[in-house]
């Protein structure tokens, strides 16, 4: 069991990359293993929702001094086994939650599991909706009661001044009108350390990138709350690059 610091943690990914291979990976904890396929190291696992809710899993990536951003994009951080870590990750959710800043910095389209929708969590409603990701279908916007919103975007409107995320995440299956079982949340800073402020995080999936960026990017921990949660290690897998790539579920 480990504690740490998850006051403000986030991953800012990119776009659905191309579905291309990896290189190889390997597990080495908790049982070593070759060629693990991350497919199955990610998505063929248990998880089991809370009664009140979907379960929730923040993915990520940092460097080895905590910077999840570089010129305030995540994507040269990362490798193809990223990309694939993330990309099975998404295959594992039914919903994508994310921040509004992130989806512009990030420029999201159209999500490649079919049927995924991707809900933008904003206070304002200010939003591109000529967007690919909307323009697709997928996405739809959460906001806070009273927020001036497109007529023609779907919108899940839920809190009073700010969204209620506890109330917006349990919300997900009657507002969409289909089961929802497991939301993935994608950043940013602010929306994840509301996420995990209200303790509404089940499961960590964090990359560790093998560079350090110093400076002034973001960190894992950027947020002025502090908040301590006990986690359990599920696994750890390597590749040839250095990348270490591990996945936490919260102790409850």
């Amino acid at each position: 069991m480990a504690f740490v610091d998850l006051g403000a943690m986030v991953r800012v990914p990119r776009d659905d990359p191309p579905m291309t291979m990896g290189r190889t990976m390997r597990r080495v904890h908790p049982e070593p293993a070759v060629d693990v396929d991350v497919d199955e190291a990610y998505g063929g696992v248990t998880r089991a929702p809370p009664a009140s809710r979907p379960w929730v899993m923040v993915t990520m990536i940092a460097t080895l001094d905590g910077a999840v951003t570089v010129d305030g994009r995540s994507s040269s951080l990362g490798n193809r086994n990223d990309s694939a870590v993330l990309m099975a990750t998404r295959a594992a959710a039914d919903v994508v939650l994310v921040g509004a800043g992130t989806v512009r910095a990030e420029g999201y389209g159209r999500p490649s599991k079919p049927g995924q929708r991707i809900g933008v969590v904003t206070a304002t409603g200010a939003i591109d909706i000529d967007s690919s990701l909307f323009a697709s279908g997928a996405g739809f916007l959460v906001v806070p009661e009273g927020a001036s919103t497109p007529p023609e975007v779907p919108t899940l409107r839920i809190g009073d001044g700010r969204v209620d995320l506890g109330a917006a995440i349990g919300a997900l299956a009657s507002y969409l009108g289909e089961p929802v079982s497991v939301v993935q949340v994608e950043g940013g800073p602010n929306l994840n350390a509301q996420i995990v402020d209200a303790d509404l995080v089940d499961e960590f999936n964090v990359t560790i990138a093998p560079m350090v960026v110093g400076g002034a990017a973001a960190r894992l921990s950027g947020g002025t709350a502090v908040s301590l949660r006990a986690l359990d290690l599920a696994h750890v897998l390597v590749d040839d690059e250095g990348y270490v790539f591990t996945r936490w579920t919260v102790r409850r």
